[in-house]
């Protein structure tokens, strides 16, 4: 059986820049978007330079005096809207994530649910910006601090979720009263136009909310504009280290705020006293969710030589019966890598491991009859902290297994990564489980739990895994400047 992943509103699929209100088809050169099961092109965006991401610039300029001094209550009625607008449409936007970015058609449709979730969070915070009133240190003065919007927001948003990044990002900065200037992944642009086209149809003014899409190779070019301009006063990235560390650097000559998602290492501890069968389900939902295609996925599997035996027998026959297919399947639990390049990096994990001594337990291959971007649900046994899989991020569907002997050890070596963005253990035992709590240098943490998003709670990494805060009040936070006010003169 398969499904047809046609779109009950076509027009939802966007060609074209959206600026000032208006869809600008751009500067005439076009950026295929492909289906990464079959490599067949979806739509063409403009693959937009340095005149597009100015005039999404002065655009969002303009707009900003008066989208600020909108009462937040009615910001927050149009970004309701939106939410509902999202829901209303989640069937579609779930079957063009599904078409453009390859995961399963069920979470296509969860992951709108998940960036709906953040929308409404955000609307209802709009009205909660609250500040303070300080007491004074003498009489008749009054102090306050008050909350302020940053300004034009310049978002950078990745692939492997192309609505929630979205939500995540844009959400908080309308709430807050910023405008925003956009720049999707470029395997994944549609989406993220999909989902400004409902924005606007929710009332969000023109100029307030800009995108502009773009190559890889012409990406710098368009955030350039951006970085350089003083009149952009906040960034929000989510990607890799590296890009977040160049991003840092350009805008540091205006000083602009930053919110940097970058890369992860999560480590996942299973303890001696752990519930086992409960630590297979909690890996099982933390790793394989986007084929491994997230940075909070574990990337280094510790488990204590106690359980070992008894995890890797129940974790591979999990892993072993996963099912691989495209979207259109809906039995598919595992659909293709986003592209060639993501596969050969597994590929080169997956070998680098077996060469120093790794065993492959299930999967380890490509799975050619499928098509050239889908790679087997691997689990790994005999990992080591000299293997690639142990260092970078492999970003899909292996599961490298590593044997430990005792809490101090481990801990050091979940903590020996310059990432610090998540990480996993399951234990028992309450003294310990607020030690490692303690111990673990990660921004996330997950105890006994594998599925660790929500709206309400802070998302964001230490150490090079960035820094900023999305989701929950200090993702508005992210958002808003701290005004002081004194006024004196009142005795």
């Amino acid at each position: 059986m398969s499904l047809t992943l046609t779109l009950t509103r076509p027009d939802l699929i966007r060609s074209a820049n959206f600026i000032a209100g208006h869809w600008h088809p751009g500067p005439g050169a076009l950026l295929p978007v492909t289906d990464p099961a079959t490599g067949a092109v979806i739509a063409e965006v403009p693959d937009s330079g340095a005149p597009q991401a100015l005039a999404a610039l002065e655009a969002a300029h303009a707009a900003f005096p008066a989208w600020r001094q909108v009462p937040a209550k009615q910001r927050a009625a149009i970004i309701k809207r939106w939410n509902d607008l999202v829901l209303a449409h989640q069937d579609d936007l779930g079957a063009l994530i599904s078409l453009e970015q390859g995961k399963p058609l069920a979470e296509g449709k969860g992951e709108v649910a998940y960036a709906a979730s953040y929308i409404e969070w955000f609307g209802e915070q709009a009205t909660r910006m609250n500040g303070e009133v300080i007491p004074a240190p003498v009489p008749g003065r009054r102090m306050f601090a008050l909350k302020e919007p940053v300004g034009v927001v310049a978002a950078i948003t990745p692939w492997n979720f192309p609505a929630a990044m979205i939500a995540r990002k844009i959400a908080p900065a309308l709430a807050a009263g910023c405008t925003v200037v956009c720049k999707p992944a470029e395997d994944t642009p549609l989406t993220s136009l999909a989902l400004v086209l409902l924005a606007h149809e929710a009332g969000v003014p023109p100029g307030v909310l800009n995108i502009v899409t773009a190559s890889r190779e012409k990406t710098p070019e368009v955030v350039d504009v951006w970085l350089d301009d003083p009149r952009v006063r906040k960034i929000t990235f989510t990607g890799s280290t590296p890009v977040g560390k160049h991003l840092a650097r350009r805008s540091a000559d205006t000083l602009k705020k930053l919110s940097l998602e970058l890369g992860g290492n999560a480590p996942f501890i299973v303890f001696e006293d752990a519930d086992v069968d409960a630590a297979v389900e909690g890996f099982m939902a933390a790793k394989f969710r986007n084929g491994g295609q997230t940075c909070v996925c574990p990337n280094r599997v510790f488990v204590h030589n106690k359980v070992h035996a008894e995890f890797a027998q129940k974790l591979t026959a999990r892993v072993a019966a996963l099912k691989v297919g495209p979207a259109s399947d809906p039995a598919s639990q595992i659909g293709p890598m986003i592209n060639a390049r993501a596969v050969e990096k597994i590929e080169r994990h997956v070998q680098d491991a077996v060469a120093k001594g790794a065993k492959v337990l299930t999967g380890g291959k490509r799975l050619t009859d499928l098509g050239a971007t889908y790679y087997a649900p691997t689990v790994l046994e005999n990992a080591d902290a000299t293997m690639a899989c142990a260092c970078e991020e492999t970003f899909g569907p292996v599961a490298p297994l590593t044997r430990f002997e005792n809490e101090q050890e481990v801990i050091a070596a979940a903590n020996d990564t310059p990432f610090g963005l998540a990480a996993y253990f399951y234990s028992q035992d309450v003294r310990r489980i607020w030690r490692v709590a303690d111990a673990l240098e990660s921004g996330i943490v997950g105890i006994n739990e594998g599925a660790l998003a929500a709206e309400a709670a802070p998302f964001g990494g230490v150490k090079e895994s960035g820094y900023g805060r999305e989701g929950s009040t200090h993702g508005l936070e992210d958002y808003l400047h701290t005004k002081y006010v004194c006024q004196g003169g009142l005795g």
